[in-house]
């Protein structure tokens, strides 16, 4: 197991492959991808490829990280940079089951999430975007000391897009 970030709560591990079965379960379930654009996995074989394939950890140096909870190892969902070559841009995400919203986990991990990415990947922005529908991302996004920079259209839906950034001066 591969540890990248560790906060008061949680730890952010590297995806492996016994998790397709809770990436199969998180996106099987309309209000956690409502928001998302993304189509749920067919299969469990169908998460697990997704896992095998995904590159950004080697690519990158960073990407999606699967959240656990210290005190039970459960999985709770997902939350990480990622990093878009053809906008150069990256991009906080996160993705969490129903029962462990409301909690904190995502504001908590996105803030270790950016935390990393200033301190260590050297970024000096991170983005978010959520559809404006998306009160509950929106609220994170601001948890997470993300500043609004403009309404756009994004996957034909009206969202907003939030910004923070390091000043390395």
């Amino acid at each position: 197991m591969k540890i990248i970030l560790e906060t008061e709560r949680l730890y952010l591990r590297e995806f492996e492959i016994s998790d397709a079965i809770n990436l199969y379960q998180l996106n099987s379930d309309f209000d956690v991808i409502k928001y998302t654009g993304n189509k749920p996995f067919q299969s469990v074989n169908e998460a697990e490829n997704f896992i095998k394939l995904y590159t950004d950890y080697k690519k990158n140096g960073f990407g999606r990280w699967a959240v656990c909870l210290k005190e039970t190892h459960e999985f709770l969902g997902w939350c990480g940079l990622k990093k878009d070559t053809n906008l150069n841009e990256v991009d906080l995400g996160f993705r969490f089951f129903k029962k462990y919203w409301g909690k904190g986990y995502a504001t908590e991990s996105g803030l270790a999430c950016i935390n990393l990415g200033f301190s260590t990947l050297n970024l000096t922005k991170i983005i978010g975007r959520a559809y404006i529908e998306n009160k509950s991302s929106i609220r994170v996004l601001k948890k997470c000391k993300f500043k609004t920079v403009k309404n756009f259209t994004y996957d034909n839906q009206p969202a907003v897009l939030f910004e923070i950034n390091y000043d390395r001066s």
